[in-house]
């Protein structure tokens, strides 16, 4: 298996990271969440421009890239730039729209102008991919959406919302559960928007008696479980790869305040314990490099394999990220809590992503229980 980088990624890992490190800083990032926008429309437009979200898709969907590495080189530099823009919608929904073939969306989605978002998650169902109690009746040609979704990335920002619901089985069961595509301002649709501990943009989606077509269910009734999983895989291969780009923004702030912080007329870099301490995060770090590429690697593999490599790399970065956050803290002192310093940032986004679809806990147990079967 070639790991290597094609060149054109290479092209837009450095595109990509130019015009981030020109237009986009930590004080750029505060301004927007105190103005209480969820992104900047202008920044999401430009990147949108240069190609980012087309990488995301596939040539077969109005993309040029779609490919576990693709996405990798994507997140990682908005990781390392600590971007809140709804690039992962993007992954979700709009990989579950365009495998069921609404290409209409999906180029709007590419372009920049339509988000579409993910409203899974439920109250009861915390990590749990096949805890669906949203319900979906089928009344003549119409279908009748019940229930509520918590966490919904940019729920508030979507027009388009794609939402599970239950058409058969019971409350865990992988079979019966279907996907529909909602209108965001729908009567009887009520979305709650809230901003999450990095500045990320959450809702809380209530259906009370939604009334859509037969043709907004994508795919086929209660098989949708399949495509769920397939989505969180590569959404996981994103967020383990914008994980590493953070790792590595807060790696470079606390070697730049080792070399300028001075104790007893010295830098605190000299500090034979704090070489050791970073020298160890260092080697931390590039192990969850490997991990980020092996899962890239192997993410278009039979889902048995899939599945057991996206455990692995969700466990391990949530380790590392964990230990990075808080060696960097504690070697910075008081100023890497502080707001207005761009580790606490960083810091905040790594502990966001490791309760992502997910913890450590969680994806050690079930990396277990898939090598088991």
């Amino acid at each position: 298996m070639d790991f290597n980088l094609t060149e054109e990624q290479n092209m837009l890992r450095d595109t990509l990271g130019r015009f981030l490190g020109d237009r986009y800083s930590h004080k750029s990032r505060q301004k927007l969440i105190a103005s209480g926008e969820a992104y900047d429309q202008e920044i999401f437009s430009g990147l949108a421009g240069l190609g980012v979200l087309g990488a995301l898709f596939d040539a077969d969907h109005g993309g040029f890239g779609g490919a576990g590495f693709d996405l990798s080189v994507v997140f990682e530099e908005l990781g390392r730039a600590g971007v809140i823009e709804p690039f992962l919608p993007a992954v979700l929904a709009g990989g579950l729209i365009a495998e069921a073939g609404r290409t209409n969306v999906v180029d709007e989605i590419i372009a920049g102008t339509h988000v579409a978002a993910l409203a899974h998650g439920e109250p009861g169902s915390r990590y749990d991919l096949s805890h669906v109690e949203s319900s979906a009746v089928l009344d003549g040609a119409e279908i009748i959406l019940t229930g509520r979704k918590t966490h919904v990335l940019n729920g508030a920002q979507a027009q388009t919302l794609v939402v599970s619901a239950r058409e058969s089985g019971e409350v865990r069961d992988e079979e019966g559960i279907s996907l529909f595509l909602v209108f965001a301002g729908g009567e009887g649709v009520t979305v709650v928007n809230h901003v999450n501990v990095d500045g990320t943009s959450g809702a809380t989606v209530t259906l009370e008696s939604v009334r859509v077509s037969v043709s907004a269910r994508l795919g086929a009734a209660g098989a949708a479980f399949s495509s769920l999983e397939t989505a969180v895989a590569r959404c996981l291969t994103a967020l383990c790869a914008e994980a590493l780009g953070a790792m590595e923004a807060a790696k470079a702030l606390t070697i730049e305040y080792l070399k300028d912080r001075k104790q007893f007329g010295i830098p605190i870099g000299k500090f034979q314990a704090l070489q050791h301490r970073m020298a160890d995060m260092l080697i931390e770090i590039e192990q969850a490099r490997s991990a980020v590429i092996n899962l890239a690697g192997n993410l278009d593999q039979p889902r048995a394999i899939r599945e057991r490599h996206v455990s692995a790399t969700k466990n391990l970065i949530g380790r590392v990220g964990a230990m990075v956050a808080e060696e960097c803290t504690q070697m910075h002192g008081g100023i890497g809590m502080t707001h207005e310093y761009a580790l606490s940032h960083f810091s905040r986004r790594l502990t966001m992503i490791d309760h992502m679809f997910g913890d450590v806990d969680y994806h050690l147990e079930r990396f277990i229980a898939l090598r088991v079967r």
